[in-house]
């Protein structure tokens, strides 16, 4: 199923409020990436808040997922066991969400290709 700018709204209001309740920071969250040629990217402020930005027209609905929540683990620097447990935090609730699951069931594999970009202090 292709990904909508509905659905991506939907998906970053359920990741946040499942960061949020996890203790995390919550990035916030854009499409589409403003770097071109990628499919996401992370944009870290002054302060520490983060943007994630991910594509959306053109690609499968759980690769959308898949980076969003990526990006969730990547913004608050998770890795380990710490990054596992919220990866299965941030996908829980979405497949408590029906309008954000797959209706075919597929799964996708999370991987590297994250393009860090640092922005300068004010």
């Amino acid at each position: 199923m292709e990904a909508t700018s509905l659905r991506f709204a939907a998906a970053a209001r359920v990741l946040g409020h499942a960061a949020r309740a996890d203790g995390l920071m919550v990035p916030g969250f854009r499409s589409p990436p403003r770097l071109p040629g990628v499919e996401r990217s992370l944009c870290r402020r002054p302060g520490g808040a983060a943007t994630v930005s991910v594509r959306v027209r053109g690609r499968p609905w759980l690769a959308v997922l898949a980076d969003m929540i990526e990006g969730v683990v990547v913004a608050n620097r998770l890795s380990g066991a710490d990054a596992d447990r919220c990866r299965t935090v941030l996908w829980g609730a979405v497949e408590r969400c029906p309008d954000l699951a797959d209706p075919a069931g597929a799964t996708v594999a999370i991987g590297p290709g994250w393009r860090n970009r640092q922005t300068q202090a004010a």
